[in-house]
């Protein structure tokens, strides 16, 4: 069975929104061997991470960058991650309230050190969350779980 693991900072009620739609669509209807284990940014491991076959990260744009629940994930899985994780995929959404660049070019730089592979377009989000965020957030995560369905 393959494993998606979903690490995110959801601090308020919209964030949590969207990750929920995110996991509800790795359920979708003809998603079958992937185990989806969802993880607080601040509470992932080393170990979580290697034991994963694709990822899914969620984060706020706080202050022009990812929030710092986030950079402390990577912080604490880079270097024991490096080589280990390589070439695998990776999806993410990042929500802001003005703008996501800085968050994007982040996550962006830290992938591309991680040699993780982009699988599926960063949704990048701003504003009040909405359904039409919940429904993309939902087919990110259908998408992730489907990319990573055993052959």
């Amino acid at each position: 069975m393959q494993r998606l693991l979903v690490v995110h900072h959801s601090p308020s009620a919209g964030l949590r929104s969207l990750l929920a739609a995110a996991v509800e669509g790795t359920g979708a209807d003809g998603i079958d061997g992937v185990e989806v284990v969802v993880v607080e940014a601040l509470e992932a491991t080393p170990a979580d991470v290697a034991a994963a076959d694709g990822y899914l990260l969620g984060t706020p744009a706080n202050l022009g960058y990812i929030s710092g629940a986030l950079k402390h994930f990577f912080d604490v899985v880079y270097k024991p991650s490096l080589g280990v994780t390589r070439g695998r995929p990776y999806g993410a959404w990042i929500h802001g309230e003005s703008d996501t660049t800085g968050a994007a070019l982040a996550l962006d730089k830290i992938t591309t050190g991680l040699e993780w592979r982009l699988a599926q377009p960063v949704f990048e989000s701003i504003g009040p969350v909405d359904e039409q965020m919940g429904a993309q957030c939902w087919e990110l995560g259908a998408a992730m779980a489907a990319s990573l369905m055993p052959d």
